[in-house]
């Protein structure tokens, strides 16, 4: 729930930079830096004041302010909120960034943000319907902490384990975040218990539910072969070459999307392949037809002129009876 915004000394701010410089500037991954400092940047240079930033049902939806389920996770009600909340996004951001990389880190944060006030409005919404209480569509949330809830089960998830000390108290890491929720509710009434349990279900969503391989799937399709204005890779005979311009957008290279003429060109074998048979490695009818040829005419002599003879038939355009003929030799031979 919000609270009334206090500037006074603003030391929650000064612990918090005595606490990034403690551990360093260069040791915060960049995502993790950059959203603690758009968090502090929309503390001292609001977008809106608070009572326009707020998330609630009433106002995102009964007045039609959706804007403020991108607000609402950036804004805090004051200087110690900002801090309790940004401290605890260095230590997980830090080990989460990397574990799972910048761009998918920055993609997580993005989605949880969004989600968790999805899933708060709809909890709000059920509450109101199931108690027949409009206090709960009234309630006006507003901070990142619900996020940072949903962030503590993903970490939980890929460092499974150990022990987390909640007030003192050692819990373990799987049940951390419910004790945390009961906790932080009895002994700070003001703080919004639905939010907070909004982040959790969203990190389950993405631990054991279905959010994961959602988000792949969304990253999948915006890097497919349909985005326009990319870039495609191409082949050559020794492989990957690199990326070329194309009006068609990024593509992918997939030997079954080329026909048989087009395999020898974009063969990609290595020497250390294993040794396979010279007529059905791979190739097409026709191909095996021309490997047939040239097998039969370097094995009928070694001689400039032979060599000469197969380099101009290999050119040329027999006809299947020849190279039929041709090849019965070789098999003969």
């Amino acid at each position: 729930m919000m609270r009334n915004r206090h500037r006074g000394s603003n030391i929650g701010l000064l612990l918090l930079a005595s606490q990034v410089f403690q551990l360093g500037i260069d040791n915060i991954p960049p995502v993790t830096l950059a959203t603690l400092g758009l968090n502090v940047y929309l503390f001292l240079f609001p977008f809106k004041p608070l009572m326009q930033t707020c998330l609630s049902v009433r106002e995102a939806y009964c007045h039609r302010g959706w804007s403020r389920l991108l607000l609402s996770p950036f804004h805090h009600a004051d200087d110690m909120h900002l801090y309790f909340n940004m401290a605890s996004l260095l230590w997980k951001g830090i080990k989460l960034e990397r574990k799972l990389g910048g761009p998918w880190f920055g993609y997580l944060l993005s989605v949880f943000s969004l989600l968790t006030g999805l899933v708060y409005l709809l909890l709000e919404t059920g509450l109101t319907h199931m108690t027949e209480d409009s206090s709960y569509s009234l309630q006006c949330a507003v901070g990142f902490s619900g996020v940072l809830f949903g962030l503590k089960v993903v970490n939980n998830h890929y460092h499974p384990g150990g022990v987390t000390y909640v007030m003192g108290m050692p819990v373990a890491s799987r049940y951390a975040c419910w004790v945390e929720l009961v906790l932080i509710h009895i002994m700070n009434p003001g703080t919004s218990f639905v939010g907070h349990l909004a982040g959790i279900l969203v990190g389950l969503l993405y631990t054991t539910g279905p959010l994961k391989s959602l988000m792949k799937t969304c990253a999948g399709f915006v890097t497919s072969n349909g985005q326009y204005g990319g870039h495609r890779a191409y082949y050559n005979s020794a492989g990957y070459s690199g990326y070329g311009n194309s009006q068609y957008g990024q593509q992918r290279f997939n030997p079954r999307h080329y026909g048989a003429s087009n395999r020898q060109q974009y063969d990609t074998r290595t020497p250390s392949a294993p040794p396979q048979h010279p007529y059905t490695a791979g190739l097409s009818e026709e191909e095996q037809y021309q490997a047939a040829v040239r097998a039969s005419l370097n094995n009928r002599g070694g001689s400039p002129q032979a060599r000469s003879s197969h380099n101009a038939y290999a050119h040329s355009n027999p006809t299947p009876e020849e190279i039929r003929r041709l090849r019965l030799q070789r098999f003969n031979s």
